[in-house]
């Protein structure tokens, strides 16, 4: 089992921005697309942004132009940058690999967007 340590999280206002960080405890993560999920209350889980080991990013419709993912691989770290937040966007989100490996998720970072 990898562990996965999403932070940066938070409150901020409508049209604010936020970036997350999700960090993996070992280099199985160079080797695997990964994505980024949230869960917002009462809701299913849905995956948001994905990337390829190579970088090529892909985007639900609901945050495409607003969200962009990121990878470093030498430093086992994903990042997805959250611009022109909406209340709509508020969730628990979560990293994983692209398909997720269900043993792999972790606690995940809660954003909240409000006025």
């Amino acid at each position: 089992q990898v562990q996965l340590v999403e932070s940066g999280g938070g409150l901020v206002q409508p049209g604010g921005s936020l970036r997350l960080s999700c960090a993996a405890s070992e280099s199985f993560f160079s080797i695997r697309a990964m994505g980024w999920y949230r869960q917002a209350p009462g809701k299913e889980r849905e995956l948001i942004a994905r990337i390829t080991t190579s970088g090529s990013p892909g985007y639900a419709d609901s945050v495409k132009g607003r969200f962009t993912i990121s990878r470093d691989n030498a430093k086992n770290t994903v990042y997805l940058q959250m611009n022109s937040l909406k209340p709509e966007d508020t969730a628990v989100y979560y990293c994983n690999s692209y398909p997720p490996i269900q043993a792999n998720w972790g606690q995940g970072t809660q954003v909240t967007v409000s006025s």
